[in-house]
């Protein structure tokens, strides 16, 4: 870290604070990813499809994202402490339930839980970041944040394979209780209780935009299943999908309208004339969506056509995991002193290189390390995109939004994994009913059941890793988005020379920030 210390308003340094949350933000996080490497092992525990066991980790986003716009103005109305600590309660007993559970539909149910309370963590923190640190050495802070985000997401796979190959598939939702009961201990004598705001709560919105996105995400997730028909009575997948994006426009015109109205919309959409803020939730929506995206085709693509146990799977992901971690402190430190794009522009175009590289070598019989080369390429990148993106998207957040703007980003990052579960399933069933010999949905002989049993007969080895590699460019083009909002930050207000400085914090819709407001 820079040789100046990181002081509050109160004349304490919030950096206690900050590790303490982020102990259940790492769990939180982990979770997101850690059931893809156990997709084979719950075929066989259940005996499902793996449409099912999809929904395992749908269940679970969908459950994050939709209430975090919500759990964001509950931190500000009951303060980040109190909300992170009910969360963290909720996920640690649905964690131990989804440890219990003796069927799929059960497990789904739990995860469902799980993602409940870690609705309620996540936009704390960031909440707390803006509320404790100075705006112009918020980058260090946000660093540890993404490095968090990062190597936790990246992580999950090979924790998961790791227990799922020592302990079993329970271990990997178990392993989360003795965390959380560290985790809320810290949190309870750490974390400072911050200044509260009464807020009231946009019900109508909150309706809006679950309903929309259910119906997205789930007309997204079964339209292969259910071969594009009808999937409940007449009602065909693509009308859902539909419907579900005519719901999500009728929330933000309702958004538009109450705010107008002088009421209190979920979304200030106010925070949106912050051109970074804007700029900065686009592209951590496609990072979402490809570090999702990504580990599933990769991870059924090692067990079943390299027949490697769940734990040599995930050993492959190593590389990326500990280059994301290393380097991201040294990333955050030049977050707070270049410009956001120069980093983040070229994390997210190795981002892509990275994925493209990776789904050219995916054959059959590639040596290890030419699998390992554009791994290790994916872990620079990813610590090169967290801490530009966030730090640019919360720099000029006011302290009395501090929570709903972090709601807002949360949701969009969210969102943007939930759309990377639901799309790399349609395409990888898509490209496996396309490529492979017989691949007959569900039956006895289709590549999902062998999956579950073991590796792949030699026939279908080539086609099954061509239509794996396929899917992993998938990613790799939602990148792309993400990729041209980067390049088109705002240079920072504390980059820019003294008179521009002060010329656009006076035209600005929100001051730059600064220190914690303590309070009860």
């Amino acid at each position: 870290m820079a040789r100046e210390r990181v002081i509050s308003a109160d004349g304490t340094s919030p950096w206690p604070a900050l590790w303490a949350l982020v102990i259940g933000f790492f769990m939180i996080l982990v979770d997101a990813t850690i059931v893809t490497v156990a997709t084979p092992a719950l075929l066989a525990a259940f005996g499902a499809d793996v449409n099912s066991v999809v929904w395992v980790t749908s269940a679970y986003l969908l459950a994050y994202a939709v209430p975090l716009l919500i759990t964001g103005r509950l931190g500000d109305r009951f303060g980040p402490k109190h909300v992170y600590l009910a969360g963290l309660a909720v996920f640690t007993l649905a964690s131990l339930w989804c440890g219990l559970t003796a069927s799929v539909g059960m497990l789904i149910l739990a995860r469902v839980a799980q993602g409940l309370g870690a609705a309620m963590m996540t936009p704390q923190t960031m909440a707390v970041i803006t509320r404790t640190f100075p705006a112009a050495q918020r980058g260090r802070a946000m660093s540890l944040w993404g490095a968090v985000a990062g190597v936790a997401t990246l992580a999950g796979p090979i924790l998961g394979g790791l227990l799922v190959g020592g302990l079993g598939w329970q271990w990997i939702f178990f392993v989360n209780v003795p965390f959380g009961v560290v985790a809320f201990a810290a949190v309870w004598w750490l974390v400072p209780s911050l200044a509260t705001t009464v807020h009231r709560f946009d019900l109508v919105g909150v309706v809006l935009s679950a309903t929309g996105m259910f119906l997205l995400v789930f007309g997204i997730q079964e339209g292969q299943k259910y071969g594009w028909g009808p999937i409940v009575g007449p009602v065909p997948v693509w009308a859902m999908i539909v419907a579900g994006a005519l719901v999500l426009v009728v929330f933000v015109g309702w958004q538009a309208v109450l705010g107008r109205r002088g009421g209190e919309p979920l979304v200030a959409l106010r925070l949106f004339r912050d051109r970074n803020f804007s700029l900065a939730n686009i592209a951590i929506c496609t990072v979402g969506f490809a570090i999702t995206a990504q580990g599933f085709p990769l991870m059924i693509y090692a067990q079943s056509v390299r027949g490697y146990s769940p734990t040599e799977a995930a050993l492959l992901l190593a590389p990326l995991a500990i280059l994301s971690g290393g380097l991201a402190p040294w990333t955050g430190r030049l977050t707070d002193r270049i410009h956001p794009r120069l980093i983040g522009g070229f994390g997210m175009t190795t981002f892509v290189l990275g994925l493209v590289w990776l789904a050219l070598v995916m054959g059959p019989d590639t040596p290890v390390w030419q699998l390992l080369l554009p791994i290790a390429l994916l872990g620079v990148s990813n610590s090169c995109v967290w801490a530009p993106i966030s730090t640019s998207a919360t720099r000029n957040l006011p302290m009395d939004l501090a929570g709903s703007g972090s709601g807002v980003y949360n949701t969009t990052r969210q969102v943007g994994a939930v759309l990377g579960s639901a799309g790399i399933a349609v395409l990888m069933e898509a490209r496996i009913a396309a490529l492979v010999p017989g691949a007959a949905r569900g039956g006895s002989g289709s590549p999902e059941t062998a999956a579950a049993s073991g590796p792949l007969p030699g026939a279908i080895r080539e086609p099954f890793a061509a239509a794996m590699a396929q899917s992993v460019l998938l990613p790799a083009a939602v990148l792309v988005i993400g990729l041209v909002a980067v390049a088109c930050f705002a240079t920072p207000r504390h980059l820019l020379p003294r008179r521009e400085a002060a010329v656009a914090a006076g035209a600005g819709a929100a001051p730059p920030g600064g220190g914690a407001v303590r309070g009860g």
